[in-house]
């Protein structure tokens, strides 16, 4: 009979509600057995007797004699359930009571190699665990014999320091008698000549009253400088155009060394570009044409025909900077390239140049290797193809062309295919920049090293993908959105060489982008400036890896995120860094500036905006070798945290302490009076400085360049008058808001300044002082300095 496990459940369900499994079990276990003859007759029996009995009295051997019952002991009812899906069971044979004993000896035989497994693992585990004791107790004993090795060596160091000591302090005594033994004799020869000197005057003076001076007698020659010839001629290389034939009117020595050839060879018109004019260019380019190799004349807006051909006739010329000249044009051009073959470098930026001046580039200056076409929007695509036609500018390898919009694709195709050996590009404030521009670019110029991509917002990751073919050294990239971690992970991969990386004001940058270029090696200069997303996470895991300890410069402006942990850390890791800047990273608190105070290294730290105290400045000025410090907006520094930085640091030159309210005279006369090397200074928006505060300056800070007191309300006439006395290499002034400063005596103390800055208005609200210097109460938040 076939199972009934496919059978509908209803079906099944019947068969169990009327037991009919055991109805079926009793007559077939009844035929089997006795096998009557006629099956139906016995049938008919055994159901009218079950129907006597009822079905709950019903058992399998009901209808088998006594006699015939198997002597087997029952295991399991029947196999019916089985046969009608009804999930029976066996009985008991020779073949499951092997299959039973089977599987109890395999059991048994598992269970007992299990723990004798376990017994091994055991052993072998303490022979490891006793090994290992035994290698840390060696390497413990190998520390302690080395540990007294290193104190008897550090004993025998200091001893021999000591010695070292000893014998250079006699040295320096030594040395002291004799320099102080020369400095006496040649003070004596010094004044014997000066009294000879005199007397020769002296004698003129008289033979001049007598009427007989003739100046054919003079027989005497008169230095004006003891100074060597080769130290005079250094000094005069470094003087402008304007300051030399001063100089040249000081002595005929003194003339005669302006006259030396190698003084020319460089010649900065830029320096007075306001007083250059054609003749005074070309009486100077005739003369020294054959030695001059360098040329800048950068905002010479005053320049024309003459000028351009006389730099023609300059056949030596190999650096020209024509940046800014108005007058320049295609025709001025092509007077230069007629006589200037030599030249390797060329700064075009701001002129009117077209396609022709292209043209000429590629026909007259064949080893060009420098070029600068910036902010140059009068040329096409058209001209670009000339670079790489003919002769071609084929050895190029550093190009600008920011500011170009015009460009398009097809014009960086054109430079591909002419200028492949470029290795420095320059694209900055180039909105109009995209993905596939790099991509033509590239193609063909693999061999690019360097790529500055200022202000150009439409770049995005597929730029690093087209780049990745080029061993990238230099990447600067700011003002952009569309750059995302993916670009980090690039050239972590594709750029192993890598120093210089400048992702500011990158917004999707995160701390994973950091994690990713830790293991580059390599990297000098780290920039993530306004990436706002940036946290300790990505700091410190890029500090912790290969670069941190090479680390030098490292900008974290705006990265909100940042707190003293990361300060700890680089203070740690990073013991080449010479610059930090974080600016406005609120959660800088004196902790960190404290662990900071402990780097050597650092030489520049711009905290402006943080929340550091005077606590922290103290301990910023403990080395002593700070020359940048940038302090501004600091609301909770005074004129102690001051006081005391300025007097470990001997060696500051620059110091910005603007938005500061709580400074007064006290804090600028430390500064003075203990930093005379002090070149740029920034007290604005200072309302408790008076004129005192300038005077300590104008008497101490000679070397003074730059100089912003804008807002300082207390300020007057005085303070211009002591500037123009004690002040003579102030070249910028800037005095906003200063109401009590006239416009007369701005007139006539700034007339030799370079640029000065000037209003009498009232100061405005962000200061958050009135115009009487009291603090307003509602304080808008300045987040940037006037311009």
């Amino acid at each position: 009979m076939a199972s009934l496990r496919a059978a509908s459940p209803e079906l099944r369900a019947y068969f169990r509600r009327h037991n009919l499994r055991g109805v079926y079990e009793v007559l077939l276990c009844g035929i089997i057995v006795i096998r009557p003859e006629d099956p139906l007759t016995f049938l008919e029996e055994k159901l009218r007797e079950m129907m006597e009995k009822g079905l709950d009295a019903v058992l399998w051997y009901m209808c088998i004699d006594l006699s015939l019952h198997p002597k087997l002991k029952r295991i399991s009812e029947t196999f019916l359930n089985t046969v009608f899906g009804l999930d029976g069971e066996q009985l008991m044979t020779e073949e499951l009571c092997a299959k039973a004993w089977d599987f109890y000896s395999r059991n048994l035989m598992k269970r007992y190699f299990g723990r004798w497994i376990k017994y091994n693992l055991l052993r072998k585990n303490k022979r490891k665990k006793a090994k290992q004791k035994m290698d840390l107790a060696v390497v413990h004993y190998n520390v302690q014999i080395l540990r007294v090795i290193i104190q008897k060596w550090n004993m025998w160091v200091q001893i021999h320091k000591g010695k070292i000591t000893l014998a250079t302090n006699r040295l320096q005594q030594i040395f002291n008698k004799i320099y102080l033994n020369a400095v006496v004799k040649a003070w004596h020869t010094e004044a014997h000549s000066s009294l000879k000197t005199k007397a020769y005057f002296e004698s003129l003076a008289k033979e001049s009253q007598k009427g007989c001076c003739e100046s054919n007698d003079l027989t005497i020659s008169h230095k004006t400088s003891h100074l060597r010839e080769e130290a005079l001629l250094r000094i005069f290389r470094y003087v402008n155009l304007v300051d030399l034939a001063r100089c040249a009117q000081v002595s005929q020595t003194w003339m005669l060394l302006t006259q030396n050839s190698s003084l020319w060879s460089d010649i900065n018109f830029s320096s007075v570009k306001h007083k250059v004019q054609d003749q005074i260019v070309v009486n100077i380019l005739q003369k020294w044409r054959p030695y001059v190799l360098r040329l800048n004349l950068r905002g010479c807006y005053s320049l024309h025909w003459p000028s351009f051909k006389s730099i023609s006739e300059c056949k030596n010329l190999q650096d020209l900077n024509l940046s800014e000249c108005q007058g320049l044009n295609d025709e001025s051009m092509r007077l230069i390239s007629e006589g200037c073959r030599a030249l390797l470098y060329l700064n075009l930026s701001y002129t009117d140049i077209t396609n022709g001046t292209l043209q000429l580039l590629s026909s007259s200056f064949p080893n060009l290797q420098y070029l600068s076409l910036a902010h140059c929007r009068k040329f096409t695509d058209k001209g670009l193809l000339y670079l790489g036609s003919g002769r071609g500018c084929h050895k190029l390898i550093y190009l600008d062309l920011s500011g170009c919009i015009q460009i398009s694709v097809d014009g960086f195709r054109n430079i591909a295919n002419g200028c492949s050996g470029i290795q420095d590009l320059l694209i900055n404030e180039m909105p109009t920049l995209t993905d596939r521009c790099i991509q033509a670019l590239v193609e063909k110029c693999q061999q690019i090293m360097s790529v500055v991509f200022l202000d150009s917002p439409h770049l995005s990751d597929t730029t690093f993908k087209a780049l990745a073919e080029c061993k990238l050294v230099k990447v600067s990239i700011e003002g952009n959105n569309q750059i995302t971690d993916l670009s980090f992970k690039l050239m972590s991969k594709c750029c192993p060489y890598i120093r210089h990386i400048h992702m500011a004001d990158c917004q999707k940058i995160t701390d994973a982008g950091l994690k990713m270029i830790s293991p580059l090696k390599h990297i000098h200069v780290l920039n993530v400036a306004d990436c706002i997303r940036i946290s300790d996470g990505g700091v410190r895991t890029f500090v912790q890896g290969s670069s941190g300890a090479t680390l030098r410069e490292l900008n974290l402006t705006n990265c909100i995120h940042v707190t003293d942990a990361s300060l700890t850390e680089i203070a740690q890791r990073c013991h080449e860094l010479t610059y930090l800047n974080l600016r406005h990273c609120e959660n800088v608190t004196d902790a960190g500036i404290e662990a900071l105070g402990n780097m050597s290294s650092l030489i520049s730290i711009d905290i402006s905006g943080t929340s550091m105290s005077d606590m922290g400045l103290r301990a910023l000025g403990r080395h002593g070798k700070i020359k940048e410090l940038s302090l501004s907006e600091c609301k909770t520094i005074s004129d102690t945290g001051i006081q005391e930085f300025c007097k470990g640091t001997k060696y500051l030159e620059y110091c910005h302490v603007s938005y500061c309210p709580q400074l007064t005279d006290e804090a600028v006369k430390a500064m003075a009076f203990h930093c005379h090397t002090l070149t740029s200074v920034n007290i604005a928006g200072c309302p408790k400085i008076t004129d005192t505060s300038i005077q300590y300056l104008a008497a101490a800070c000679h070397h003074l360049h730059f100089l912003d007191v804008s807002g300082c309300i207390r300020l007057t006439d005085k303070a211009l008058k002591y500037l123009w006395k004690g002040c003579k290499q102030l070249q910028i002034l800037k005095m906003l808001y200063c109401r009590n400063i006239t416009k007369q005596a701005v007139l006539k103390y700034t007339a030799k300044l370079e640029k000065q800055e000037h209003n009498d208005a009232d100061p405005p609200s962000w200061l958050g002082y009135d115009r009487d210097g009291n603090i307003v109460t509602f304080i808008k938040k300045h987040t940037s300095e006037p311009e």
